[in-house]
């Protein structure tokens, strides 16, 4: 994000990551951060799998992971990557041979715990499997399975405990000469994983795959996870995340779009500013913001929106929108265009007239892209 010369509170520094590939996308480095989501069908029903990952991908989801818990999962893998239109991680836990399956089948990444795979010897096949395959690795250290070794040692899960053992991963891959990696340490305790994330950020230059996991629901996990993820981020730790969530994957990209979006590091879709509503407003904020939202979800162009129920803070916020509304009497508003009064409009025409004027912006944006 670039710092802007009279606001270099917005300004984020963040932390030198090596890079690395996951399929078509950069991670790490210079690249910008990406968002994940995973698929909850069976794996083995293609149809239902890509669909979801189509639903995601849409939303702007840069890459997918799927679960590959047996043969059936990897057999069909094979359909599911050459159909998906966006990289695909193979997310393996234990069995080493559903990992060189994956990577054969075209994985892009394999989520794995080197450690948890086997003897020396397995170990040394999935890494030559992702290898040839150039598939890169996602270690993944969770809180909620850490190895006995370490829980014996440290008595319970805690940020140095996380971060051991992903230090431990990373000497496996090392050591056999395999660098294309990326490293998570997640926890269903903010405190726990922002503690760990920290430590390990300073522990290695690898990329790092944030998450909260096992956030809970669509609300209160999307709240955990943007207090979480924010401020990991806000602090320059994070080349991709996921927000996990007990919701439908596509609520999973959206709120790590909108993370990224408030922090200043992902510009995608409307943005729309709007307020909380009182007894000043003009018009039906909610109900129009809630219908605009909707109705705006196929804009990727970035673009800002002030939805502003009166006269009090609407004509402020809209000079810093391509396009705004503020709400007035007698039935009416004022509409804004790059931050400039326009041309007065009918509430009763505000839903179609606003969403005539950001599809139109979008493709002038488009087209000065391409120009």
């Amino acid at each position: 994000m670039a710092t802007h010369p009279l606001r270099p509170w917005r300004h984020i520094d963040r932390r030198k990551s090596r890079k690395i590939r996951v399929g078509t996308v950069e991670v790490g480095g210079d690249a910008p951060i990406s968002v994940q989501s995973m698929t909850n069908t069976d794996t083995g029903d293609v149809a239902a799998t890509l669909a979801q990952i189509n639903a995601c991908a849409e939303a702007g989801a840069d890459i997918m992971r799927v679960s590959c818990p047996d043969e059936a999962a990897t057999r069909a893998l094979k359909e599911i990557c050459r159909e998906s239109p966006v990289p695909i991680v193979a997310d393996i836990h234990f069995h080493y041979r559903r990992a060189i399956e994956a990577a054969e089948a075209g994985a892009a990444c394999l989520r794995i715990n080197p450690g948890n795979i086997g003897n020396a010897t397995r170990v040394r096949e999935v890494i030559n499997a992702a290898r040839d395959h150039g598939c890169s690795i996602r270690i993944g250290v969770n809180a909620g399975s850490l190895e006995k070794h370490l829980l014996d040692k440290y008595g319970e899960p805690c940020p140095e405990a996380m971060i051991e053992s992903g230090l431990e991963h990373i000497r496996i891959l090392e050591d056999n000469d395999f660098h294309d990696f990326k490293i998570s340490v997640k926890a269903s305790d903010v405190f726990l994983a922002a503690a760990a994330y920290q430590g390990l950020a300073e522990a290695t230059d690898a990329p790092i795959h944030l998450g909260i996991t096992e956030a809970g629901g669509h609300f209160a996990g999307t709240v955990k996870s943007a207090i979480g993820l924010g401020n990991l981020l806000w602090s320059g730790i994070g080349d991709t995340l996921r927000v996990s969530l007990s919701a439908d994957p596509v609520e999973e990209v959206k709120a790590g779009f909108e993370i990224l979006k408030a922090l200043g590091l992902r510009h995608r879709g409307v943005s729309i500013i709007s307020c909380p509503t009182c007894a000043r407003q003009g018009f039906d904020v909610i109900k129009t913001v809630s219908i605009l939202e909707e109705r705006l979800a196929h804009i990727h162009t970035p673009i800002s929106l002030s939805i502003i129920g009166c006269v009090v803070n609407g004509p402020g916020e809209a000079l810093m929108t391509d396009v705004g509304f503020t709400g007035g009497g007698a039935g009416s508003g004022m509409v804004y265009i790059a931050g400039k009064q326009d041309h007065k409009l009918n509430n009763d025409q505000l839903v179609e007239h606003i969403i005539e004027l950001v599809e139109k912006r979008a493709a002038e944006i488009e087209k000065e892209a391409g120009a």
